[in-house]
């Protein structure tokens, strides 16, 4: 293998790529025998997936006859190309006689593609890999631009390599068959217990690959009950959580935990004016959540190309990832769609959070903003279509929660009602896959705790 360096001082290597040309032919000429195999292999082959020039011409001119209704065999197809001045290009009659020499077997249509596109998706991963290489000499774009184009690049290929499976509905059946009878075995929730038991029975837990969103005005209690959520699975499922903070650094967020999990309130905390119980109670939880698998990151410039990379680190440091929790939605960044429309970059972003949730079958919440005009009502029971900034995150999320306190728009009439005034109504907006409705918990404000509301 000779290594070569052209003018522009870009490397590249002189030797054939991954390709499979027997492969390729015994496509081109089940595509020459049988119309249906046309159908199958145009939606799922692009022209570039063929190593050969010639190849790529022949695949190019039968998908333009098949649109275009022409009779395809060998015959008609030389003469199509002889006519449009392209059997010269792609070598002669002699190359569609040696295309018909062997005989194809449709049965394995599917293998061949399967065979042409691991070629092809190989071929795409080595010259990703020479961008890597050539861009680590340029010197006039930062760095961070070039990581973020290289990880968003590697992250499409990686989708798309995903994607290429395909399943008929026999291997689907016996799947969920095997899987039906491990849960009547073993039943219990199918998704993450959140810790509160309404709201598993409802949702059956967090579901991987799923996308959360826990929705609420300011001061409903978002971050507190995602904060609520974390311990629950980290000390009852012993998961590996990833909590990204983009509004509060990462002390005041331990600062929470330490409230939620000692009951001392957090003005007793942020002060130090501990009673000597105080302190026995906050050495043996610090001891207690040392040992939990937490991982806060609390950049204020978050991506989310950063976030993918991230859950990638921790899944790779740990070997696995309970869930991921973002608070909160409107504070992401993307670096790949710069444009003055917020709600059309949201858009983005929360198709790549569910993209990224699929990608590491995990579920992944992220708290959201509603918008203001819930003020503005009569009756302050928030619903979908108060989702600040973009229709899109009910478009992809799979389950949308939404907090409402009825005390915080009417402090004055229950101040005296200690039971209304902890009421929280959690708001099952939309469940992608179950029942919609909504849940009581009860809300400590000073120590930021939900609990359930039977307790």
């Amino acid at each position: 293998m000779k290594q070569v360096t052209n003018t522009n001082g870009q490397i590249f290597v002189d030797k054939y790529l991954p390709h499979n040309f027997l492969a390729e032919k015994m496509i081109l000429n089940c595509l020459l025998v049988n119309s249906e195999s046309i159908e199958i292999t145009f939606r799922t082959l692009q022209v570039e997936a063929f190593y050969f020039k010639n190849h790529q011409e022949i695949y190019k001119t039968i998908i333009f006859m098949y649109k275009n209704k022409l009779p395809i065999d060998i015959f008609t197809l030389s003469v199509f190309l002889q006519d449009n001045g392209l059997l010269k290009k792609i070598g002669g009659i002699k190359i569609l006689i040696e295309l018909i020499s062997q005989i194809p077997n449709l049965v394995y249509l599917e293998e061949y593609i399967r065979l042409i596109k691991d070629k092809f998706f190989r071929r795409l991963l080595i010259k990703l890999g020479y961008e890597a290489i050539n861009s680590g000499y340029i010197t006039n774009i930062p760095l961070e631009i070039i990581l973020n184009n290289f990880e968003n690049k590697l992250f499409n290929l990686t989708n798309e390599i995903k994607t290429q499976k395909l399943f008929n509905s026999a291997e689907l059946l016996n799947n969920i068959f095997f899987e039906l009878k491990e849960k009547s075995l073993n039943p219990s929730l199918s998704g993450l217990a959140s810790g509160f038991y309404d709201l598993d029975s409802l949702t059956q837990g967090f579901q991987k690959s799923d996308l959360i969103i826990i929705a609420g005005r300011p001061s409903m209690g978002k971050t507190a009950l995602g904060l609520n959520i974390t311990l629950n699975i980290l000390k009852n499922l012993k998961l590996p959580v990833l909590f990204f903070s983009l509004e509060m650094a990462k002390e005041q967020i331990m600062y929470r935990l330490l409230a939620i999990e000692t009951s001392i309130t957090q003005s007793k905390l942020r002060s130090g004016n501990l009673y000597q119980n105080d302190w026995a109670k906050l050495n043996k939880i610090l001891k207690i959540m040392a040992k939990l698998p937490l991982f806060i990151d609390d950049s204020s410039d978050l991506s989310i190309q950063d976030i993918r990379s991230k859950i990638k680190t921790i899944i790779f440091e740990q070997s696995q990832i309970g869930l991921v929790i973002i608070d909160y939605l409107q504070l992401i960044q993307n670096l790949r769609l710069k444009i003055e429309n917020r709600a059309q970059e949201l858009s983005e972003v929360t198709r790549i959070l569910k993209n990224i949730a699929r990608e590491f079958n995990i579920p992944i919440i992220a708290l959201s903003q509603l918008s203001r005009n819930i003020e503005n009502r009569v009756d302050k029971k928030p619903m979908l279509a108060d989702l600040r900034e973009s229709g899109s995150i009910e478009q992809d999320a799979d389950l949308v929660l939404m907090l409402y306190r009825s005390n915080h728009y009417n402090f004055k009439q229950n101040e005296s009602n200690t039971i209304n005034h902890s009421l929280t109504e959690l708001i099952i907006a939309k469940q992608r896959n179950g029942p919609i409705g909504s849940i009581k918990l009860r809300f400590d404000e000073k120590r930021t705790k939900f609990f359930n509301f039977d307790l």
